[in-house]
């Protein structure tokens, strides 16, 4: 429980490590679109997740806002996992 109280205020204090994204940038010929979306750190998992939704990745970049560029997502994780995943960074 002490755990759980601490994760808790580590998400309430710390909004922008909890919150922080990036994009690939998906070849041309990519089912996905131009950018793949994602959660978290640039890592072998959020990589294979945006090649699972389409995306055949040519490099990295800070997501574009533009309403004309078609953006995929890669699939987020749950609340759960996510406070799994920050319990295990405390350790």
């Amino acid at each position: 429980m002490k755990r759980l109280a601490v994760v808790l205020a580590l998400l309430v204090s710390n909004p922008i490590a909890a919150s922080a994204d990036g994009c690939f940038i998906c070849q041309r010929d990519s089912p996905c679109g131009q950018y793949c979306r994602y959660d978290g750190r640039d890592n072998a998992d959020n990589r294979k997740k945006c090649t699972q939704a389409g995306c055949k990745i040519g490099g990295t970049a800070s997501c574009p806002t533009g309403s004309n560029i078609k953006t995929c997502h890669a699939e987020a994780p749950g609340p759960l996992e996510r406070l799994h995943q920050l319990a295990a960074q405390q350790r």
